[in-house]
């Protein structure tokens, strides 16, 4: 599956963004999907993953309750709503790709290669 995000830019604290993640290749649907970031000077986090059918869904603590993912197989993207955004979410977002969630939580997933970045100004 080839992988590319879009959608960051800069926004207020308390402000909202969508990120989209368009993907190429075949295994899509069967794809569990995901989201990481990483902050400046920083390590890669994991923030949300969904299942291939959206069925199962899981959250990093910290974006718990303020963003939302999602997935539309036909359009083969996968989205992730983030409200109520802190400074601390400043960071590159990449979307991810592996047949199972917790390949993604891990972080051994495969990933855009360029990321999207979200910068949120206090």
């Amino acid at each position: 599956v080839q992988l590319q995000a879009s959608g960051g830019g800069l926004v207020q604290a308390g402000g909202s963004l969508s990120l989209s993640c368009a993907a190429s290749g075949r295994t899509f649907s069967n794809s569990a999907m995901g989201w990481f970031r990483r902050a400046p000077g920083k390590e890669r986090e994991f923030v949300a993953a969904i299942s291939w059918n959206g069925n199962t869904i899981d959250y990093a603590d910290s974006v718990k309750g303020r963003f939302t993912i999602s997935r539309d197989n036909a359009k083969n993207s996968v989205y992730l709503q983030m409200n109520n955004l802190k400074p601390e979410d400043t960071a590159v977002y990449y979307c991810a790709a592996h047949r199972l969630i917790s390949v993604i939580r891990a972080l051994r997933a495969d990933y855009d290669g360029q990321g999207t970045l979200v910068t949120v100004s206090s």
